[in-house]
């Protein structure tokens, strides 16, 4: 069925709002941001931000979605391949590293956010984790990885992660923490796992 110009339109005005709440998300925090700062960006009214969300909470969910789903997609499609530990930790990295203020903010924020953003970012570890696990289980049986426990090995990467993105104002106030640090970490995370 053919979209009428109409429908066309607001589909377009819907993806406008969203990369607006994105942009003043990343700037200013999730639960910060305001609906009409997010209207003023994208240059429609107010109300039109309800005319497309019922309520803030509903866009701050559909925001999270749709950008932790790009977030881990890199993942996702390196997994399909024969990698290592090291390439998944690349492009986990690359996912972050194209949104990293909006995952800075994710990571930041995930306590006070709704449920379902709460959600959607747990789902982010749970993918990664998920095909991190794989792989390690294999690198593991073939002597290349110490025998620890994958989800021990998961969170350490996590918690080394999140606390240099959580603290980018000490580490690069000027600039990107995985472009700065992302090829350290992994070689530092290798040598604290690797036999």
């Amino acid at each position: 069925m053919k979209l009428t110009q109409r429908q066309i339109q607001k589909e377009e005005t819907r993806k406008k709002i969203i990369h607006s709440a994105y942009e003043e998300f990343c700037e200013n925090g999730i639960i910060a941001t305001r609906t009409s700062d997010i209207a003023k960006k994208a240059g429609v009214s107010h109300g039109t931000i309800f005319a497309h969300f019922k309520t803030q909470e509903e866009l701050i969910n559909e925001v999270v979605n749709i950008y932790s789903e790009k977030m881990v997609q890199r993942t996702h499609d390196i997994s399909r391949e024969k990698v290592s530990v090291q390439d998944l930790l690349k492009a986990h990295l690359e996912g972050i590293g194209k949104f990293e203020e909006f995952y800075i903010k994710l990571v930041t924020e995930a306590k006070i956010l709704p449920e379902d953003s709460r959600n959607a970012f747990v789902l982010i570890q749970s993918a990664v984790c998920n095909h991190l696990s794989e792989v390690l289980q294999s690198e593991i049986e073939n002597g290349k990885i110490k025998n620890l426990p994958i989800n021990f090995i998961f969170n350490t990467w996590i918690g080394i992660l999140n606390y240099y993105l959580e603290n980018k104002d000490l580490f690069a106030p000027d600039g990107s923490i995985v472009k700065r640090y992302g090829k350290k970490l992994i070689e530092y995370f290798m040598q604290l796992i690797s036999k």
